[in-house]
């Protein structure tokens, strides 16, 4: 599989070892994916904020430091983000960079989020 134009120009001012590890993902999965979102401005934050799809205006998106994935065809069905959340951490894993998984988060799961660790990307 390949990223398509509108994904990479979602990608465009995204941290390059987030954009690496999307890329090796891409090609490493029978899920396709597309990248709905990457770099946010602080107006597009605070609209998100305000209708509900996120619960700060601390977000990684807003350094580049996180991108949202959806599977292709786009569905919301938690079990094609398993498989994307699998080869993007396995991708991680193979270029040595840290990454969260908002699929993983108890308090507010966010399947299509993906973002650098705080600590190694403050």
């Amino acid at each position: 599989m390949i990223l398509g134009a509108r994904s990479k120009t979602k990608l465009e001012g995204v941290h390059p070892d987030l954009v690496a590890v999307v890329q090796l993902a891409i090609r490493n999965t029978e899920q396709d994916f597309s990248v709905i979102e990457g770099l946010r401005t602080v107006t597009r934050q605070r609209e998100l904020l305000a209708a509900g799809k996120t619960t700060t205006m601390n977000s990684r998106h807003l350094k580049g430091h996180a991108v949202d994935l959806v599977p292709y065809p786009v569905s919301w069905d938690w079990k094609y983000f398993y498989p994307i959340a699998e080869a993007m951490k396995d991708a991680a894993r193979e270029l040595n960079v840290e990454l969260e998984w908002g699929g993983d988060w108890k308090s507010f799961p966010d399947g299509p989020h993906f973002q650098l660790s705080w600590r190694d990307y403050p």
